[in-house]
């Protein structure tokens, strides 16, 4: 891989985006380290400066179209042109149909959705000019349907129509799309999930396990492994693809 390479990765404060940026810039890449607070960002910037990696941290609304042009011009100026996207920036607004908002859907679909549309469209400018790119979406098992979550299966399930077209549009100029669909990941989101439902996380962790073929939940490094080889040279007649990273078949 050329050195020069530089990648952006949306949610990257914590969990599974800052895992997969810390693996970006041990694999050599500059990383535009994107998340809603830019002084959140600090750790992830930490772990990749401390290790010799160059990374910079940017405050950017993923939904807000200017926010997405100002920090993608930023690690343009600051990195290099990004030929590299993980959308991976997300947030959960869970409840029963009858009880979920207006709001709880739109708040869902503007970051995952318009997020990824508004981060793809700007990031494909460079990727399509320099003859080569990556895309990686990240999508979930919650795409499959999930309770409480009509809003972010949604929103996950049309990430992994727009990946498919994102590798049809832009496989001609040399740029692979594909999306991760993780399962239980041991990670804030899913705390949170088991703060609601009113289990203690060890035990939630635990009976979720036990329901996985492999017999564990998945970590942030199993993702941020796949997306380190997707990203990759040796990947690039793998495109439009949907990977279920769950411990056992799931699609």
């Amino acid at each position: 891989m050329t050195q020069s390479r530089t990648a952006i990765v949306t949610g990257a404060a914590r969990g599974i985006g800052a895992a997969i940026a810390v693996r970006l810039a041990q694999d050599g890449f500059a990383v535009g380290v994107v998340d809603l607070d830019e002084s959140s960002c600090t750790e992830t910037i930490a772990a990749i400066t401390s290790a010799g990696g160059r990374a910079i941290a940017v405050g950017a609304d993923v939904s807000s179209s200017a926010d997405v042009e100002a920090a993608v011009r930023r690690v343009t100026e600051e990195l290099g042109a990004p030929t590299v996207l993980v959308n991976n920036a997300g947030i959960t607004r869970d409840n029963l149909l009858f009880k979920m908002s207006d709001e709880d859907w739109d708040a869902v679909m503007g970051v995952h959705l318009r997020g990824s549309f508004l981060m793809s469209r700007a990031v494909q400018a460079h990727q399509t000019e320099a003859g080569w790119g990556r895309v990686v979406n990240l999508s979930s098992v919650s795409a499959l349907g999930n309770r409480g979550q009509a809003n972010y299966s949604t929103a996950k399930a049309g990430l992994q129509g727009f990946t498919k077209t994102l590798a049809v549009e832009l496989g001609k100029f040399g740029v692979t799309a594909n999306a991760i669909a993780p399962g239980f990941i041991e990670s804030e989101m899913t705390a949170a999930t088991a703060e609601r439902v009113g289990v203690p996380y060890e035990d939630f962790k635990k009976g979720a396990a036990e329901q996985i073929p492999v017999r564990r939940v998945g970590q942030p490094s199993d993702i941020a492994a796949t997306v380190s080889f997707l990203v990759s040279e040796e990947a690039g007649f793998i495109s439009g693809q949907v990977i279920y990273i769950a411990g056992g078949p799931r699609d």
